[in-house]
């Protein structure tokens, strides 16, 4: 999880719903110019004071943070030893070369470092990213909007560590919370036991194209239903009479459901470029991908039974050809086509019933 801190120097009279919002969305910072701002947040925020252009106060009061620039305030290392209970960090505003290497060496050594980029090229980040590798101390980016938040949270496949946003409606810490979410969290697969294949007729099958090259233990979960799904391969595995597309799933029907983020489902039929969907592998580490199309052609269908050890029930209807694969255990890649009564896949089995995608504790019957 990346840090979310919120800017509310600005916020007028919308600082109220904002601060409400941030603390029930668990924002990890507020950050204010005064320590007045900060008096009545509750503990389980951290309080970031930063007089950006102004002079230090004489006391910090419930500050946890404190951000400074050394050319107004001096340097943070001296500020320590005359505050040891305060942590403080260093602003820097990046607009050439000069200021870059203050944000590198900043990167290297200060335990926080905030940095306000002037260029709309990300490359001075991703040098101050590079610089940083081995340090120990979080850089914590200024962001624009949540679209730009996003960017940052990406940058070297890496990011940055935080992003602090000036929110501008309330809304605006939910969605960078959202943003922040990089890693999905991993899934505890099961291996399910084949009880039945049947040829279906002809239907609408959905092919994922993302924006990604998947690795050969990985794929998208896939499943008729919204509490059972099988592991479905990528196209990454060689075949005879067509190249590779490594960045593919012949995934299937329309109707399936397949994971996305935040333990949402998303239709096969309702995916589309930018949307995003979760890549599974074989141990169940997970990862965000985007989606760059779908094609959706009519194609005869298979439909596959298997059975879970708690006697779940889980259905996958795909595409009827021997080329469409699904994963087994220990990696193995299977061709749908060739599954019998006996044999093990992978899959995963939700908990909770679906609305409109969205985990929900109700009674909900698939059949």
């Amino acid at each position: 999880m990346k840090l979310c801190w919120l800017d509310i120097r600005g916020t007028g009279a919308l600082t109220g719903a904002v601060v409400e919002e941030a603390v029930h969305q668990r924002v990890d910072a507020i950050v204010a110019a005064d320590p007045e701002s900060l008096a009545s947040l509750p503990p389980t925020v951290t309080k970031v004071l930063f007089p950006q252009g102004r002079a230090l106060p004489e006391e910090f009061g419930r500050a946890d943070i404190v951000i400074v620039d050394p050319l107004v305030h001096g340097e943070p290392a001296e500020l320590a030893k005359l505050h040891p209970d305060i942590e403080f960090g260093r602003f820097v505003e990046i607009v050439d070369a000069d200021t870059l290497e203050l944000a590198c060496q900043a990167a290297r050594t200060e335990r926080w470092s905030l940095l306000l980029f002037r260029d709309p090229t990300k490359i001075p980040l991703e040098i101050v990213i590079a610089a940083a590798a081995d340090a120990g101390g979080s850089i914590i980016t200024i962001a624009g909007d949540v679209e730009e938040a996003e960017i940052i949270f990406g940058v070297l496949e890496l990011g940055s560590d935080g992003v602090m946003m000036a929110p501008r409606a309330v809304g605006d810490a939910t969605k960078l919370k959202a943003a922040a979410q990089v890693h999905p969290g991993d899934l505890e697969l099961v291996e399910l036991e084949v009880t039945a294949t049947a040829h279906v007729g002809m239907g609408e099958r959905a092919c994922v194209d993302t924006c990604t090259y998947f690795r050969e233990d990985e794929g998208i979960l896939v499943g008729s239903h919204s509490k059972g799904m099988i592991l479905c391969v990528s196209e990454t595995h060689p075949l005879p009479y067509m190249p590779t597309r490594p960045f593919r799933v012949n995934a299937g029907a329309i109707m399936s459901y397949t994971l996305a983020s935040n333990e949402r489902t998303s239709y096969l039929s309702e995916l589309q470029a930018g949307s995003k969907v979760l890549a599974v592998d074989t141990k169940g580490k997970t990862r965000l991908v985007t989606v760059g199309r779908v094609k959706i052609e009519s194609r005869p269908l298979l439909s596959i039974d298997a059975v879970a050890p708690n006697g779940q029930t889980v259905n996958l209807i795909l595409q009827d050809d021997w080329h469409v694969r699904v994963l087994g255990p220990g990696a193995a890649v299977l061709n749908s086509t060739e599954l019998k009564p006996g044999d093990k896949v992978l899959g995963y089995l939700p908990t909770k019933d679906r609305h409109v995608g969205y985990p929900i504790d109700e009674f909900c019957h698939e059949q």
